[in-house]
Parts: C-alpha cells; structure tokens; sequence
C-alpha cells in the first residue's frame, strides 16, 4: 500500500491490484483532521485495525472537545474551568443539551421542568424490594433505568421531537430519586421523596441522608462540591459509556434501554469504578510511612501494584478537571472538619510525594479526577459502593445530550463495528464417531 494526500483528500494504492481509494479529509472547527474511510472496504476489500478505537473518530459532534496534550476540556466551546467557577450543574445541562447557555429565564423553565419529573412511580419504588440487600446500586440503578420505558412508553418515539425532550428531562430529574432509592434500600431504611425546593445537588443528599423522624439539614459546603463534581463529570467525548449509549441507541432501542445500557457500561473498574479503587488502594497502603514503599511497588514493573488515580488515556498532561477538583477537596476537608481522618490525611500526603517524585512527573502521571472525586464523596458521608452511582448520575446529561445529537443526524446510521479474523479457515464437520 502506497499513499499521498493533496490537502483535501489521501489517495490510497494497493500496488499489488493497482486499485486505490479516494479518502475525503474532513477537518472539524478545531482538532485534528479524519480520514473519512467509508469506501475503504468498497474500494480496496480492506479494513482498518484499531483495537479499542483508540484512532478512531466514530462520530461527528458538536458537544465536547478534549485536548489531551494541551490539557483542555470544552463543553460547547466553553472551557470546564470557567463553568465549574461561575455556572452551575443545572446551568451546564441546558447547555450541553441545547447548545447554548440559557437566559435567566430559560433556565428557570428548565429547572422546573427537572423539578416536576422528580418523582418515580410507586411501582418502580417496589421493584427495589426484588433485589438483596447487599446488591450493588449500580446492578439496581441499571435495571430500574432500563425498567422506566414499561412506565413511559407513551413518550418513547424517538423521531418525535417533543417526546425526545420529556425523556431528557425524566431521565436527568429521575436518576438521582433512584439512585437515592438504592442507597436506602442496601441500609433498609425508608425511601425519602424528593423535594423540589432543593437544587438538584442538595435534593439528592436530602433523599440519600435524612430519615422521617428528625430534619435533615443540607449542608452548603457539601452541596456545593456535589453540584461541581457533577458539571466535571457531565461529558468527556466519546470515552465507553457515551459510545455504549450511542451504540444501543443506534438500533432505534428506546431511550431508557440506551441509558441503562450506558449505566452498565460505566460500572467497568476501568471507567467509572475508578473513584472506587482509589479509596481502596489507599487502605492498602494504610498509613503514611508506607507511602514510599508503595510507590517503589508502583514503579517496580514486575509489581501487580497499580497507583490508582493517576494519570489519564487521554491526557498526557494535568488533568484540568483534577486542577479543579484539588482545590475543591481540600475545601471540602477543611470546613467539614475531616482533616484527622487517617484515610484524607494519607492521600493528600500522597499526593504532596507523588507529585515530586521525578519518576511521576517525567511521565506525566499526575493525579485525576477519579483520585479527587472518591476523597470528596468519601468525605461528604457517601458510601463507597455508591461512587459510581454519583458518577452516573452526572454523566446521564452527557449520554442524552449525545442520544439526543444522534438521533436528531439525518445521516445516522446503526453501528456496526468490523472485525479482523484469526479463527479456522473454512473446514468440514466430521460426526462424533469419527473425532480422534
């Protein structure tokens, strides 16, 4: 195979059948620029090979940009750093979702339209009954997710654009009532309604803490690291679950199955689990003094030892999520006075050591968003196995705002990933008798 491009589009040639294919150059408004291969097997009969995707551009979209060596995220054009400063996660739902941010006005219609499709059918509050005490949320949240189109049928056409909006926000009001209602079933405790003088933040910590028999205050400072964990957490391209929920949704599957899909997808300890194994990994290390063998374990090759939290696929440098989540979990640690709490204590030193360690640094694994968001839950009350829970909570506006973009493309297509086959050549089937 031979190749030249002219600006506009890259000739392929196989010098063998002396056939070439013409692959059209299509640049976005910033980024880099794709091959568009869609006549490559036509052409040639060949496939490309690009195990995980990882070259990939399998979509066009207008929604997120991520520049991984330059260390930036925009949402809508808009970097993460001035949102995550001065908007709100109600706020960058709009956006992400319509395209621009809202006028005070829109964002109070769109605020209240959340607010009045917070509450979840008693039936479905009843399915949590079928599952063990100790299963885990995420299995819970999955199901009645995916259980939902049973109960909204009515509104599930996707070519309907009106419908297409009343899922949206049933979805992103619905989740955070289910999510709390897991929470409360795993303790045996009674569900806890929402309530709609709340902000989405304060109302989920209010039905995952409070109980009937005493008020449960909501505290700000809690609220507020919520309310920021979830706009870093909101969308970040095509990462698995985003490519899940489209790759479902693809096949014209109503939308609640594409988002269970997503919820599953996300549980992965590669994705969204990875808050989890930080907080596990620091038990492991267990105190302090232990910090220096442990990272010797860490840049010992032969060692199964993982630093947990560090370093991202995508970016090569600091995590411009994690720039923000720092600041934000050491606020959090010092106004709810768990500074003496051994587990804090120990990953702040950790991450102190780590990021002189000229080993860490000459690689750029610094830490991320996942070493940040499990210390701020953790120190907010939230139960570990419910790190995730809180993850898809936020990331249900980025899986719709994209269903959404998907769906509304007038070129959509159902996903069909190709293969490269190493399994037996064609052979004949010989009865039992005769097998040696």
């Amino acid at each position: 195979m031979s190749g030249k491009t002219n600006g506009t589009s890259f000739e392929l040639t196989d010098r063998a059948s002396g056939r070439s294919a013409l692959l059209p150059v299509r640049n976005g408004t910033i980024g880099p620029a794709a091959l568009d291969i869609g006549e490559l097997h036509h052409d040639l009969g060949v496939f490309t090979y690009d195990p995980g995707f990882g070259g990939t551009a399998a979509t066009e979209s207008r929604i997120t940009y991520i520049d991984g060596d330059a260390g930036v995220l925009l949402y809508r054009g808009y970097p993460i750093e001035q949102l995550a400063e001065r908007s709100t996660f109600m706020e960058v739902a709009y956006l992400l979702l319509l395209g621009e941010l809202p006028s005070a006005r829109q964002l109070q219609q769109f605020s209240a339209s959340i607010r009045y499709h917070t509450m979840i059918n008693e039936s479905l509050l009843r399915f949590f009954n079928g599952f063990h005490h100790n299963a885990h949320p995420m299995a819970m949240v999955s199901a009645v997710v995916g259980s939902m189109s049973a109960f909204y049928h009515d509104t599930t056409d996707i070519h309907n654009p009106r419908h297409r909006e009343i899922f949206s926000h049933r979805i992103i009001a619905k989740i955070p009532t289910i999510a709390a209602a897991a929470h409360k079933h795993s303790l045996g405790q009674p569900f806890i309604y929402p309530r709609n003088d709340l902000d989405y933040a304060g109302n989920l910590l209010h039905m995952m803490f409070a109980v009937p028999c005493e008020a449960y205050p909501v505290d700000p400072v809690a609220s507020q690291a919520l309310d920021l964990l979830f706009i870093l957490h909101a969308d970040h391209e095509q990462n698995a679950s985003t490519s899940t929920v489209r790759l479902a949704g693809s096949t014209g599957a109503n939308p609640y199955a594409a988002i269970s899909a997503g919820v599953s997808a996300l549980w992965g300890p590669a994705h969204g689990g990875a808050n989890e194994a930080v907080l596990a990994m620091l038990e492991q290390i267990g105190t302090v003094d232990n910090i220096p063998k442990y990272l010797a374990m860490a840049k010992d090759k032969s060692s199964h030892f993982r630093l947990m939290g560090f370093g991202h696929r995508v970016y090569k440098n600091f995590d411009p999520r994690a720039k923000i989540i720092r600041a934000m979990c050491h606020k959090v640690l010092e106004r709810l006075g768990r500074t003496d709490n051994p587990l804090f204590e120990l990953a702040l030193r950790l991450e102190e050591i780590a990021l002189k360690d000229e080993y860490f640094v000459a690689r750029k694994l610094y830490p991320n968003v996942d070493f940040y968001s499990g210390v701020i839950y953790s120190a907010i009350g939230i139960p570990r196995s419910m790190f995730t829970v809180m993850f898809a909570i936020a990331r249900s506006v980025g899986w719709v705002a994209h269903w959404q973009e998907m769906i509304s493309d007038p070129a959509m297509r159902i996903g069909r990933p190709r293969q490269l086959y190493t399994g037996p050549v064609r052979r004949d089937y010989v009865g039992v008798e005769q097998r040696g």
